[in-house]
């Protein structure tokens, strides 16, 4: 069942517009989320809307055609729902996936082919976190040589505790929600330094997604979230990617606008070849689409 969106609109987006500047043919939403009730145990509580089905109403309205799937907590370890969307989505969809430190060399096998292609750690919250800060080593040493990536959800503040452990890592990272900084103090925080300098040695990535967590000021402009966005494109257009963070399951009221948060892009990025190259050619050069 679908969660009902204002307007008719797409489930747990509201707003019913395009995008006010239409995207390149290949634009890839790099950060997304699918909650599929038939891979809950019986009986699990769940958001509503959340599906692959559901998604593809976003991507119609947006005009996106890649998607990376990110693997919702709700499946905790078990990634069959996203192996099956990824299924679902072919050469045009990629996964990061959520395992333990005891994950077998088959199942990561297993992942790769079914198109994953990172690891997850949000460790943002440690009340309702699957993984810890000290998987973080012992799984990028696993997945170094699949040539995946570490997708790192952390603070800006814990950024800075475990600057150490983030820059000897053995595989690229990605940062996601633009390193989740004060949004205050922006590229002023020392967690922003943290990051430029991995961006800058070529070991890691940050996702343009998130205004909504990264703001005090709020829809429509995010104008906190914008000068931290707009640093990070000042900095290396070229380690950049956008994402939606559609069903954007910490807005339990109000769900933002997607369409207004793809138009941001044109706001932090300026010319359409910069666009194309964040939402084109980095995401293929990341995720490896063909």
């Amino acid at each position: 069942m679908s969660a009902p969106a204002a307007g008719g609109g797409v489930p747990n987006s509201s707003g019913t517009a395009p995008p006010r500047t239409p995207v390149p043919e290949e634009a890839c939403d790099a950060h997304l989320h699918i909650i599929d009730p038939r891979f809950l145990p019986a009986g699990s509580a769940h958001p509503e809307g959340t599906t692959l089905a559901d998604y593809r109403q976003l991507q119609r309205r947006l005009g996106l055609r890649r998607a990376v799937l990110v693997q919702a907590k709700n499946h905790r370890t078990d990634n069959a729902a996203l192996l099956d969307a990824l299924a679902q989505l072919g050469p045009d969809g990629r996964g990061i996936a959520v395992v333990l430190p005891d994950v077998s060399d088959s199942e990561l096998k297993r992942l790769d082919a079914g198109g994953v292609r990172g690891l997850r750690f949000s460790v943002w919250n440690a009340t309702n976190g699957v993984t810890t800060i000290d998987m973080i080593a012992p799984l990028a040493r696993r997945i170094a040589d699949l040539g995946w990536h570490a997708q790192i959800h952390m603070s800006g503040a814990q950024i800075v505790a475990n600057s150490d452990l983030l820059r000897h890592l053995p595989c690229p990272v990605v940062f996601d929600h633009m390193g989740r900084l004060p949004p205050e103090l922006g590229a002023t925080h020392p967690g922003f330094r943290v990051i430029a300098d991995m961006v800058e040695s070529g070991r890691a990535w940050v996702k343009l997604s998130g205004a909504y967590l990264n703001t005090r000021l709020g829809p429509p402009d995010y104008a906190d979230a914008t000068r931290i966005a707009r640093a990070f494109v000042a900095l290396a257009p070229e380690r950049l990617v956008w994402g939606s963070d559609w069903p954007h399951v910490t807005e339990k009221t109000a769900k933002p606008d997607d369409a207004v948060l793809l138009d941001l892009l044109e706001t932090w990025a300026g010319d359409a070849a910069l666009r194309r190259r964040i939402l084109v050619d980095n995401p293929r050069m990341l995720y490896g689409f063909s």
